[in-house]
């Protein structure tokens, strides 16, 4: 669901991910000077803001596409073709690791963020966000179009690491302090129907995985009912999406 072209993961995800870069980037303190890493960078939404910032930043993803668009896009930054269960990087090498709408699509979640500790400094921040079940519009809509055909695949409002309680656990017992959590929001605007309807066309993640897997009756059906669960609108309408954010210091 990730071996895609970035162009594809842009205009799906990242039209959103490239505004919630910077809120994320000031929940989880990134300054200039520091030496940051980021956890399944994808696009580079996120590695885009923290460069802008002033960070020495690097990165990890796993899929060979969007490692080969971040290389393109940053020729002179530490790209790098990793999980982020195996991150290639020495014990405390960074002043912050921070995962963008990653956890969900962790192998082992628990396991990625131990290993975003293991890399970071003593005092050093770790932070992670996810969208909320409800609280991304595009994400609940299409899962509400789901249910109601009664066509279920994969979907991400049914993925773990989407509530806070979820995403804290993560942080809890496993050497860290000063744990802090906040409910992080972006909006998009679209041109129409169709331009929210053309974004699922390349495949990007759960949701566009399970529209190819639609004979074409029942992609017909989807795309009417999903028209009607973002309000039916005619002309130019609005998603927001509200991501949980937990942040918290190498003990």
């Amino acid at each position: 669901m990730f071996e895609v072209s970035d162009t594809a993961y842009d205009n799906f995800m990242g039209r959103y991910s490239e505004r919630l870069g910077p809120i994320f980037a000031d929940f989880a303190g990134v300054e200039a000077g520091q030496k940051v890493l980021d956890v399944g960078a994808g696009t580079g939404a996120l590695t885009a803001e923290l460069l802008r910032r002033g960070a020495d930043v690097a990165a990890a993803d796993p899929s060979p596409p969007f490692v080969a668009a971040l290389q393109r896009k940053f020729p002179d930054a530490d790209m790098r073709a990793a999980p982020a269960e195996d991150l290639p990087w020495p014990d405390e090498t960074f002043d912050a690791a921070l995962a963008q709408l990653v956890l969900t699509f962790m192998n082992d979640a628990p396991a990625g963020v131990a290993e975003m500790r293991r890399v970071v400094r003593p005092g050093g921040v770790v932070a992670a966000c996810m969208w909320d079940r409800q609280g991304m519009d595009m994400l609940a809509a299409i899962h509400r179009t789901q249910e109601a055909l009664d066509a279920r695949g994969p979907t991400e409002a049914l993925t773990l690491y989407r509530s806070r309680d979820e995403i804290e656990g993560l942080f809890l017992g496993s050497g860290f302090a000063d744990m802090k959590t906040e409910l992080l929001e972006v909006e998009r605007e679209y041109a129409g129907f169709d331009e929210l309807w053309d974004t699922m066309q390349g495949g990007v993640g759960p949701a566009g995985a399970w529209l190819k897997t639609l004979d074409d009756e029942t992609r017909a059906k989807a795309r009417e009912e999903l028209h009607r669960q973002v309000g039916e609108p005619g002309g130019k309408f609005t998603l927001h999406g509200r991501a949980w954010a937990t942040r918290a210091t190498r003990a």
